[in-house]
């Protein structure tokens, strides 16, 4: 027995279709002793993989939530080959008030390993890697931009360095059936979600789908249908997944943004202007946006220059900029053998 604050009300282990939800502890300015309730369910139907599949980690990113609680509305026990445990929201409250961080400030995707004797984020952080992640072959976690930013449509992972699992990792990418394939670096921290994962040897799929927290029907569908398929290649829902080929497009386009030089920061505070448009090639020195500056009229903009070669995959959606905000990221094409290797 894992020694948790954290109460399930679900039993991870029984068949069918079970609906339940991990109490959080909490105590805020409104209630004292309250806990913060995150739903879990499970679909179970006998041998085969363990796949945890998991939205809203950031608040502001409604994709995953949407696309698992369209899983889950149509799935019934008999599609599963295994088991599969979905958390459709890992943020409830900042999901709720559209913001990336918790109400407290916590990022949770800064918040792993977690820690049984830290604030809620990280209290949840541990269950996750303690108690859920040691259940699954698969890790899913769902990524849609969020306000900040507007980004190519990928699938994602880091570069790993095991064979074996960098392989799988990257025809678990290619299974979204996204136009863009993503290989990144973080530059903001650790303690993420993914991070932990890949630490632990688990096959990990992200994303990152939409454009500065507008949704369209399109990157809905494209949830909807890249977690069908995706779930379908590790074996755990019945079905053959499909391939870009047999829906008539070409192969994904894959990037690699492994290089700090690849995510310019804001020099200075002000307003954001960019120059260039997502899926533009720019080069190495070449200017591609400014900041403006709201007091200073007679101040001419500073440049932002590229830092390296590659095509724009995500742009800053907020003009009012502080500096050391990442406002671009640059990534550069590369094969499907350059990224096995």
């Amino acid at each position: 027995m894992i020694d948790t604050p954290i109460v399930a009300e679900i039993d991870y282990d029984a068949r069918g279709k079970t609906y339940g939800r991990l109490q959080v502890p909490r105590s805020n300015n409104e209630a004292g002793w309250s806990s913060l309730f995150v739903p879990v369910v499970v679909v179970n139907d006998g041998e085969g993989p363990t796949v945890l599949v998991m939205g809203g980690n950031h608040g502001d990113e409604p994709v995953g939530i949407i696309s698992c609680l369209n899983l889950l509305h149509d799935l019934r026990p008999e599609d599963v080959g295994g088991r599969l445990i979905v958390l459709p929201c890992l943020s409830p409250d900042a999901a709720r008030a559209y913001t990336r961080l918790w109400p407290s400030g916590a990022n949770f995707n800064r918040s792993f390993p977690g820690s049984p004797d830290g604030p809620p984020n990280e209290q949840l952080a541990d269950y996750v890697t303690r108690v859920l992640f040691p259940m699954t072959e698969y890790v899913v976690d769902i990524h849609s931009c969020g306000r900040t930013a507007d980004c190519l449509p990928w699938s994602e992972m880091h570069p790993i360095a095991e064979p074996q699992q960098r392989r799988r990792m990257v025809e678990a990418m290619g299974a979204w059936n996204t136009d863009w394939n993503v290989i990144y670096i973080d530059i903001a921290g650790s303690g993420l979600l993914v991070g932990e994962a890949e630490r632990r040897g688990k096959i990990v799929a992200s994303t990152e789908f939409g454009s500065g927290g507008h949704m369209t029907s399109e990157t809905y569908e494209l949830g909807r249908s890249g977690l069908i398929n995706l779930l379908r290649h590790s074996g755990v829902l019945k079905g053959e997944p499909v391939t870009r080929a047999q829906l008539g497009k070409p192969p994904a386009r894959i990037l690699s943004a492994t290089n700090l030089e690849d995510y310019p920061l804001a020099p200075e505070s002000g307003f954001f202007e960019p120059l260039v448009n997502l899926g533009e090639r720019v080069e190495d020195g070449q200017l591609i946006g400014r900041i403006h500056f709201l007091e200073r009229p007679d101040r001419k903009p500073e440049p932002i220059h590229a830092r390296s070669s590659g095509l724009i995959a995500s742009i800053r959606s907020i003009a009012a900029t502080t500096q050391g905000d990442n406002v671009f990221v640059v990534a550069r094409e590369i094969t499907r053998e350059e990224a096995l290797a």
